[in-house]
């Protein structure tokens, strides 16, 4: 009874053994393995043996991107504003080893990290632009806590401010500055619109004048040119009835070196209208009391005309 005692003993101390040295790492895990408590090597996914008693798991090193969330903190910005704020840190182990062996509590460290770098930087800022500038916050926050966590072997791979709160009454200050500035440009805006339509009807008023006024100048340019012509033509009828009546001055003439007496009759009858029409238009004339000549004044006329049929007949 005793050898049936001692040989489940040694099954169970078999079997126990063997459990230890079989192991299976699940995926997105390295498991490191210590020998008499000095890392020898990383497990990677999948089943391995190890040597029991000599060999033991270490530390089981989860490799997937983590979050990590970073508490709320008080602030005091370079302008003396106290805020509050939180982030949220993303990271991915790289390197097994050293983030088992060279940082103690990697989550707490990395922690303290985020909210001490954040501390530096936000502190360093004007609240106008804290808020203004998130991503330029991110990004120097980002390239600060990747370069000093580079040692634990873990690779940062975003944080984001999620937050930053202002106390109530400077939330209200700002508020109410941002009312007045809103309504300043308004003003302005409303100044200017006055002001481009004033010129604009200045503008108009300008131009209309300028097209009057050259629409003045062009009608007395047509009056000018309208009395130039007239005036032209005139001075043509003035020339030609000079002509016409030189010409029949010169027939005249030469019907009387001709020894023609109704040339003379001509030079009478002239004399004789001419007088009629000055007595005629005269202010005073009522009544117009006809000579007994003026039948020898008629026929002298006729005379005339047979003078000037005979000149047209010479010359056609």
């Amino acid at each position: 009874m005793g050898f049936g005692i001692t040989t489940i003993v040694f099954f169970v101390l078999i079997a126990t053994l063997i459990s230890q040295g079989i192991n299976m790492v699940p995926q997105g895990f390295n498991w490191t393995v210590e020998r008499f408590g000095k890392y020898t090597r990383t497990l990677n996914p999948g089943l391995h043996l190890i040597v029991p008693i000599i060999d033991r798991i270490g530390k089981k090193i989860n490799m997937m991107e983590q979050v990590l969330d970073v508490p709320p903190q008080e602030i005091i910005s370079a302008d003396n504003a106290q805020i509050t704020t939180d982030a949220v840190c993303f990271y991915q182990v790289q390197d097994a080893p050293c983030a088992s062996y060279e940082v103690n509590q990697l989550d707490r460290a990395m922690q303290n990290l985020v909210m001490t770098n954040i501390r530096a930087v936000l502190g360093s800022m004007e609240l106008d632009e804290m808020l203004s500038r998130r991503d330029h916050i991110n990004s120097l926050l980002l390239t600060k806590v990747d370069e000093a966590t580079n040692p634990w072997g873990v690779k940062v791979t975003r944080i984001e401010i999620r937050d930053i709160a202002p106390p109530q009454d400077l939330v209200d200050s700002m508020a109410r500055q941002m009312k007045a500035e809103r309504e300043k440009r308004a003003q302005i805006l409303e100044a200017e619109g006055q002001r481009e339509a004033t010129i604009k009807v200045a503008e108009g008023n300008k131009q209309a004048q300028i097209l009057a006024a050259e629409s003045q100048k062009q009608a007395q340019i047509l009056k000018a040119e309208g009395a130039l012509e007239a005036a032209q033509r005139k001075a043509q009828a003035r020339e030609r009835l000079a002509q016409a009546e030189a010409k029949a001055n010169a027939d005249v003439s030469e019907s009387i070196s001709n020894g023609d007496v109704r040339a003379l009759h001509y030079f009478v009858a002239q004399k004789y209208v001419e007088a009629l029409q000055s007595l005629a238009s005269a202010n005073n004339s009522k009544t117009i009391m006809m000579p007994l000549e003026a039948g020898n004044v008629i026929g002298s006329l006729a005379g005339v005309k047979e003078l000037l049929f005979e000149g047209t007949k010479k010359t056609s």
